[in-house]
């Protein structure tokens, strides 16, 4: 059985060196983890491929609009089976650690 794990991202081709040159190169290699990139930029509504928004609360800066990352989340869910667990990078999120690798290699999808 190979893990499949999905990365949603504006800049998919920036992920080839890590994934070739990598621990994860040689598991994909030996065929036990697929990884596939997909460009959120492929959801835009309109033929630029905008995806960035002024943050609603006023102040400079830039933010994502939630359209594009969405769609993009439910297209690559339909993709195979099972559809996956979903991971959210943040700030405030839970660190990543030899504990979470081991909770996450046990999932089929990510």
């Amino acid at each position: 059985m190979s893990l499949r794990i999905d990365i949603l991202t504006l800049f998919p081709e920036m992920f080839d060196g890590f994934i070739e040159a990598s621990i994860v190169g040689r598991a994909i290699r030996r065929g036990l983890v697929e990884v596939c990139r997909t460009n959120i930029r492929d959801f835009a509504a309109d033929t630029y491929g905008s995806v960035d928004d002024a943050p609603f609360g006023g102040g400079v800066g830039m933010v994502l609009m939630c359209q594009p990352i969405f769609d993009a989340v439910e297209a690559v869910r339909k993709q195979a089976a099972p559809p996956g667990k979903v991971i959210l990078m943040t700030p405030q999120g839970r660190p990543m650690n030899q504990k979470l690798a081991a909770e996450l290699a046990k999932e089929p999808r990510l």
